[in-house]
């Protein structure tokens, strides 16, 4: 029997051109996330904190979409060229930490002398916590605090304790970049989900009342806001702690 040419292989459908444009797309969708985040530096400058955070929100939505977006296109197999997790790393350190931390040394809020030096702080250990491979647990949850500066920021305006207490607990949370605690990630821990992706809705929707009302709201809201996030935060722990030691 003679050799098969290559005339008698099946050949092999390659993606058309629609497809590997619809699957760039996503990449681009993902980069107009840092476009966003550019405009809230902006805003952050002129201290519009209220729009600063609109367009940090906005930033979120693009974060939370653009995943699925990448799974539904299959754009790791029609762009391998391009790599969808360093350009995630990318905005998400600008979004995440770079913006907030200006906001935050740029505040006022702080006392004078630590804003800048805390602002440097944030920033290089967020940098470090983006480069660690460990920063996931097995079960979804950060592993230290997970460089969540916008939350930081967001909580810093709305409470807006005194310099002294405000200062500590920036240094704190630095700190607890590296500390082997496990913060929930609320929309991927399997445990508990409806429930968090419940709380996770009410405190979206509490947030945007609060930007809209330029942080000028009533305690049970801030209540509220500061429950669900410390949910988040300690919610692990708790659940551990209070978990029955077997025999």
């Amino acid at each position: 029997m003679g050799h098969m040419t290559s005339s008698n292989q099946p050949e092999l459908s390659s993606p058309s051109r629609s497809a590997r444009a619809a699957a760039f797309g996503v990449h681009i969708f993902t980069a107009f996330g840092a476009g966003i985040a550019l405009v809230a530096l902006l805003e952050a400058v002129r201290e519009h904190w209220a729009a600063m955070f609109a367009w940090l929100g906005l930033a979120l939505i693009v974060d939370g979409i653009d995943g699925p977006l990448a799974r539904r296109f299959n754009v790791i197999q029609l762009q391998p060229e391009w790599s969808g997790e360093v350009l995630d790393l990318v905005v998400d350190f600008v979004t995440y930490v770079f913006v907030p931390a200006y906001a935050i040394a740029a505040s006022g809020l702080l006392l004078p002398i630590a804003g800048p030096l805390l602002g440097v702080g944030i920033v290089m250990t967020g940098a470090l916590y983006f480069a660690d491979r460990r920063m996931k647990t097995a079960d979804n949850h950060f592993r230290g605090f997970p460089a969540l500066w916008n939350a930081a920021a967001f909580y810093l305006f709305l409470l807006q304790p005194s310099a002294v207490l405000a200062t500590l607990a920036i240094a704190v949370l630095i700190a607890l970049t590296f500390v082997p605690i496990h913060v929930m990630h609320p929309v991927r821990v399997t445990r508990l989900r409806r429930l968090n992706l419940a709380l996770i809705g009410v405190w979206a929707v509490l947030a945007i009342v609060t930007v809209i009302d330029d942080f000028n709201v009533a305690v049970p809201v801030s209540a509220t806001l500061c429950a669900i996030g410390a949910y988040v935060v300690f919610g692990d722990a708790v659940i551990r702690l209070m978990r029955p030691t077997r025999a």
